[in-house]
């Protein structure tokens, strides 16, 4: 309904918010990229396209960041214990070898490789494998974290989800981190990180800051 009036939208429209399937007579391949905060569900996205790829009979392989064993050394795990069996590899040149005549791979924690991953992915869509790709957009400072710019701007579909803000409520965008640890990767669940929208971030951001130059003021003196 649009103003009251019933309107039909064209086909084309109606179509671009389906997830895709496998076109047989495309020897081409694709990259879906699923993006968000911490807690925002992407891994469970993941877990549920690859799940559908796999009762559909499809050959599915999954990889994830040998340095991700939060959960477990091999098993791709969503924050509520949803899981599917993958193969931990140290670096993104590793996932070409061991890709066999799959028609879809599953990548999780993207963030976590190294740049290579975006020509490893580009190249297997080129060879027609369906590459579903879940990662943090940005880290905890908020900027663009590692290789998922990169993978964003050549995927076909780009799909971000939000979490709920512990401190307002509202979306969430921003990946908080509560520890005092300052190395961009930083291992941790709830006890570290807190999903928070663009002005409890910011808010948190002017404390760190304002406190930060109290300190340094009181030094001088």
């Amino acid at each position: 309904m649009l103003g009251g009036r019933s309107v039909n939208l064209p086909g084309e429209i109606t179509k671009m918010f389906l997830e895709n399937t496998v076109n047989q007579n495309e020897q081409f391949g694709w990259i879906e990229v699923i993006c968000g905060s911490m807690f925002s569900g992407k891994t469970e996205e993941l877990i549920r396209r690859l799940k559908r790829a796999q009762i559909a009979l499809q050959r599915v392989e999954i990889f994830k960041p040998a340095i991700d064993t939060r959960y477990d050394d091999e098993l791709v795990t969503s924050h509520d214990q949803n899981q599917i069996r993958s193969t931990p590899v140290p670096a993104a040149a590793n996932i070409p070898l061991l890709v066999n005549d799959c028609e879809v791979v599953g990548i999780d924690e993207a963030q976590f490789f190294d740049e290579e991953i975006v020509q490893v992915c580009n190249d297997l869509a080129n060879r027609g494998v369906r590459v579903i790709v879940a990662g943090l957009d940005m880290d905890f400072k908020g900027n663009p974290f590692g290789p998922m710019p990169a993978l964003m701007a050549t995927a076909e579909y780009v799909t971000k989800v939000h979490a709920v803000c512990t401190h307002t409520g509202n979306l969430a965008q921003f990946s908080h981190r509560t520890s005092s640890d300052d190395g961009i990767v930083v291992l941790g669940e709830k006890e570290t990180y807190e999903p928070l929208s663009r002005a409890a971030f910011y808010k948190e951001n002017q404390k760190k800051h304002g406190h930060g130059k109290e300190k340094t003021q009181k030094k001088k003196l």
